[in-house]
């Protein structure tokens, strides 16, 4: 089984997908319901893969100062995860360790696997709207022939990074990603297999590229993340091209 850690941060205004309300018509507040939209389907994700959900917490001291609250980071994402699983009682939390994403990554990476004896684990965030049970249970099925298996994303980036022996994970997460976590695995003598590629939603130039593909699938009634797709829905995000130039609208 492959434990599925979601690195994620309490879905405050101002401290996630700031990424979006600058570049997008979102403002700030939903930027942030954006970011709880893809938390939530990545925790249906795993849920509903064959894999064992872990949501990897920050603490307060880990937040900047304005954006703590009388509420704890764990308690918000356990809420959210109850509501949106009815329940956590088969779910794992854990504190974040490490100064960087990089860092809190592959602590959690290195101590499942080698004090806990993990068979596979993987790291995901919410930010891939197309992570799903299969993308899952593909990359779970890739990880019993190869030690390092990872999800393409747009600009280099990756959504998905699984692993069954740790890698050297010092700013291996720094964009572009995908070439420097593959480099790695291959630094270290590891099999490195890839997933199909899949769109992100960090800032306005991914929801270009992301917002068509979910309006395509919920109008030819395919599989879509419930909750990203009833925001985009809510929200009448589309893109329009005037002029040969692309960009965000909404109605």
């Amino acid at each position: 089984m492959t434990v599925v850690a979601v690195l994620a941060k309490p879905p405050r205004e101002g401290l996630v997908a700031t990424g979006l309300a600058e570049s997008t018509p979102l403002s700030t507040a939903e930027a942030a319901d954006l970011y709880e939209a893809l938390f939530r389907d990545a925790v249906l994700a795993v849920d509903r893969s064959g894999g064992e959900l872990l949501v990897n917490y920050p603490v307060d001291d880990d937040l900047p100062a304005e954006h703590r609250t009388d509420t704890s980071p764990e308690a918000e994402l356990r809420t959210l995860v109850a509501d949106t699983l009815g329940g956590t009682d088969e779910v794992r939390f854990e504190r974040q360790v490490g100064s960087s994403f990089g860092a809190r990554a592959g602590n959690t990476v290195t101590h499942l696997l080698r004090e806990e004896n993990a068979d596979s684990v993987a790291v995901v965030t919410p930010q891939a709207p197309l992570l799903s049970r299969t993308v899952i249970d593909s990359a779970a099925m890739k990880l019993r022939t190869n030690e390092v298996v990872l999800g393409p994303s747009t600009r280099g980036r990756t959504y998905f990074a699984g692993f069954t022996a740790p890698i050297d994970f010092d700013g291996a997460f720094e964009d572009p990603s995908l070439p420097t976590l593959a480099a790695r695995g291959a630094d270290a003598d590891l099999d490195v297999e890839f997933l199909e590629s899949s769109p992100a939603m960090v800032d306005g130039d991914d929801l270009l590229d992301a917002v068509p593909v979910l309006r395509a699938r919920f109008a030819a009634e395919r599989v879509v993340p419930d909750y990203t797709a009833a925001f985009v829905h809510e929200r009448g995000l589309d893109v329009v091209v005037e002029d040969g130039n692309a960009r965000v609208v909404r109605d």
